[in-house]
């Protein structure tokens, strides 16, 4: 039941109304969502295969350092895996749409 939850979720996240990249900011700090799907192979690495299908291509600056990551929902939450094995929550709430360059 949960798997089917999140790919639902994971659906409605990634409709044409996520307009390609979200972000959240916090001071400095940065964490882009893309609705693409994830390209870091150091992350899927980690992960079992069935599951990279629903993971999507993140990044983030934090303390001045950048990122790659990829993404799930999670509830009302964003999940995001680093490269380097670390993993955070995020409320999807605090991400707005990217502003165009």
């Amino acid at each position: 039941m949960r798997f089917a939850l999140l790919c639902a979720a994971a659906a409605l996240v990634a409709s044409p109304a996520m307009a390609d990249e979200l972000v959240a900011v916090n001071g400095a700090d940065s964490i882009r969502l893309t609705d693409t799907p994830c390209s870091s192979q150091e992350v899927l690495k980690q992960l079992e295969p069935r599951l990279h299908k629903m993971m999507m291509d993140a990044t983030a600056e934090l303390q001045g350092q950048k990122f790659k990551a990829c993404w799930l929902p999670d509830g009302d939450a964003a999940h995001l895996l680093y490269e380097d094995g670390d993993q955070g929550l995020v409320p999807l709430a605090d991400f707005k749409a990217a502003k165009s360059a």
